[in-house]
Order: C-alpha cells, then sequence, then structure tokens
C-alpha cells in the first residue's frame, strides 16, 4: 500500500514552480511585462505614464477587458461567438433610437437593450445546442445579422448612420452616469486643490484637474475580472464552466448541466458587449452603425493571449484581461512614440504568436504532453 500511494501521480506532490508554469496566465504576465519594459524605455519621457496618460491606456483596456471577460469564460466552455463585435453596435443603436426617438426614459433604454441582448446571446446558444452547429458558423450568421440589422435600423429611422443626442438626454438621469460617468471627483478635485496631480493652468479650467476622476468603465472592467475570475476558480459552477468546455459528455455523465452552462455563457458575452455598446453610447453622446467592428477578434486574441485553449476547457479571465492591458498599452503606446498607427496589429499579432507558443511549449514540458 506505502509503495503504490508514494507512485500515484494522482497523489504526487508538485512544486510552487511547476504550479506556476502549468497557470494560463504565464504567457499574458510575460506579454504585460514585456510591453511595459518596451514603452517604459521608449516612450518614458513621454505623458504616457503621467496620471492623464495612464488613464487614457486604461480607459482603451476597459474597453477589451469587458468583452474579454464574457469572451473568456464562453471559450473556456468550449464555444465562440463571432457576432459580439457587432453586439456592441447593435445594443448601442438600440438605446440610442429608444431614448433619442421612442423617447423613454434613459435608465429603462439601458434596461430594456441588456433584456434584448440577452435574447439574442440565449438564441444563439440554443441554436448551437439544438442544431449541433459549431458555434462558430451560428455567430459567424449573427455577426452579419446585427451589424445589417444596425445599419438598417438607423438608416429607416434616423435617416443617418449615427443617432446624435443621447449625452443630453443622459444628463441628469439616475443611473446613466454608471456607464458614461466618472468616479472619485471629489477626491481628484481635492488632489488638485493639494497640488498633488496636475491642474489647468489658464483658461476658464484653471485650478481644475486635468484629471478629474476615473471613468466608469474602468470599475465595470476590475469588477467583472473580480467576479468572473472568483465564479471561474472558487464557484461549482466555475467548474461546471471548465468541465463543459474540457469533455463534454464526461460531464454530462457526471451531472454537469452542459447545455444550460453553455447558453448561459452566451448570455453573460452578450451582456458584457451591451455594457460596452451602451457604455461608449452615453459617453460618446452618440451611437454610430459602424461600432464595434473587430471587436469580436480582438477579444479573442486577448483571451488567446491570456492562455486559454481554442479547444475550451483551459483558461483564466484575469489572463485575459491582460491581455486586454496589452492590447491598450501597445494602442496608446505607439501613438506616444510616433510609430505608424498601422503596426498596432503587426505588433499585436506577433505578441499573440509569441505567448502562445511560448504557454504551449511550456505546459507540454511541464505536463508531458504530445
Amino acid at each position: 500500500m506505502t509503495s503504490t500511494t508514494s507512485t500515484d501521480e494522482r497523489l504526487k506532490r508538485n512544486s510552487l514552480l511547476r504550479r506556476a508554469l502549468v497557470r494560463p496566465e504565464l504567457g499574458a504576465i510575460g506579454g504585460t511585462a514585456a510591453v511595459f519594459a518596451f514603452f517604459l524605455i521608449l516612450a518614458g519621457g513621454t505623458q504616457m505614464f503621467a496620471l492623464d496618460g495612464v488613464i487614457n491606456w486604461s480607459t482603451v483596456s476597459a474597453q477589451f477587458i469587458v468583452l474579454a471577460v464574457g469572451v473568456s469564460l464562453l471559450m473556456i466552455a468550449g464555444e465562440f461567438d463571432l457576432s459580439l463585435g457587432s453586439m456592441v453596435g447593435f445594443s448601442g443603436m438600440v438605446f440610442g433610437l429608444l431614448v433619442i426617438h421612442v423617447g423613454i426614459p434613459v435608465w429603462v433604454a439601458i434596461l430594456l437593450t441588456f433584456v434584448v441582448c440577452a435574447l439574442i446571446g440565449t438564441i444563439n446558444g440554443v441554436l448551437v445546442i439544438r442544431t449541433g452547429l459549431p458555434s462558430f458558423v451560428v455567430t459567424l450568421a449573427f455577426m452579419f445579422i446585427l451589424r445589417g440589422a444596425t445599419i438598417w435600423s438607423a438608416i429607416t429611422f434616423n435617416k443617418q448612420p449615427v443617432v446624435s443626442g443621447i449625452g443630453d438626454a443622459a444628463a441628469g438621469d439616475p443611473i446613466a452616469w454608471l456607464f458614461g460617468g466618472k468616479a472619485f471627483t471629489g477626491l481628484f478635485t481635492w488632489l488638485g486643490q493639494q497640488g498633488i496631480i496636475e491642474t489647468y493652468t489658464r483658461g476658464t479650467r484653471a485650478g481644475e484637474p486635468i484629471v478629474d476622476g476615473i471613468p466608469m468603465l474602468i470599475l465595470w472592467a476590475i469588477g467583472l475580472v473580480i467576479v468572473g475570475q472568483w465564479v471561474l476558480t472558487r464557484t461549482k459552477f466555475g467548474n461546471w464552466i471548465y468541465a463543459a468546455g474540457g469533455d463534454p459528455p464526461a460531464a454530462r455523465n457526471v451531472g454537469v448541466p452542459v447545455a444550460r452552462v453553455k447558453v448561459l455563457m452566451f448570455i453573460v458575452a452578450a451582456i458584457c458587449a451591451a455594457l460596452l455598446g451602451i457604455s461608449q453610447a452615453i459617453e460618446f453622446g452618440s451611437a454610430a452603425s459602424d461600432r464595434g467592428i473587430m471587436k469580436e477578434f480582438e477579444a479573442i486574441i486577448c483571451v488567446v493571449i491570456g492562455g486559454a485553449l481554442l479547444t475550451g476547457g483551459y483558461g483564466s479571465v484575469v489572463g485575459a484581461a491582460l491581455g486586454a492591458v496589452i492590447f491598450g498599452v501597445v494602442q496608446q503606446g505607439l501613438f506616444f512614440t510616433n510609430v505608424e498607427s498601422s503596426l498596432f496589429r503587426v505588433f499585436l499579432g506577433t505578441i499573440l504568436l509569441g505567448a502562445v507558443v511560448a504557454n504551449t511549449y511550456i505546459r507540454r514540458s511541464i505536463t508531458g504532453e504530445r
């Protein structure tokens, strides 16, 4: 008995280093460190790492994070949703038309938009489960359906592809600031008065802080990462997500409601896209039919950089968030270093390939996979 126990791999204790090396976030951590080091060297003397620069690239990163959280959970469950970029534009347009052309209160329009997008996510999930078609095919169809519906509704009801006036309508709404406002404005005003942060020195805004608060989208992104990672790693439902993506037949055999888990993840991903679409509409004061183009692929790249497998059953919300931070830092960093912006995707593709190769190589070396 003693001999069997000592050689049983299920009972073998792994070192801290070994456990760290098989974490899905490893490649994203390395990529994030490399990106920050790169831009600290090339853009350390610019405003990129001043408070206003940090807020800029954090806001861009938050946009990617909001989508990446939903995409990561869905991919870990073994599915894709290529319609999420179109959902961003669609949700913003639905929200804008409800507010401007239907005339309902902003907070009601926000709730209705979330309901509509959740229903579309449900339809996506149910079609994938009931038909047995790959989610790639089903959601690719919805990518075109939603983009076409967005353009059609804008032209039909608004006579142009941009719905304006949302900012004025949202002013004073009881919950609109949760999606397009800023937090801790009083604190930042006080910091400016104490000379701790920079303030304007001339004009009508003299004495006011240059950074007057933290955009709510950043707080949404942080909250989603915390909740998503907690659900994934600390709850029974998180185990179900991994099981549904890793080995669906085996998961069903032990009582995991695989179909329900997958449908719920489609809904979560759709809600994340709606959150981004509504936030952008309130922040910019308008809804545009071309918003969200290519966002679904960028979110998938974030998740893959974060260590998720395309086959499902493996990944991390924190890793996906780090992949999104890489996106935000690179996008803004190229601007501060005066590098041609078209190199943004070249840079990201290089990071993606490097992170995937590193993750795959290290995992195979540690686990003995072939």
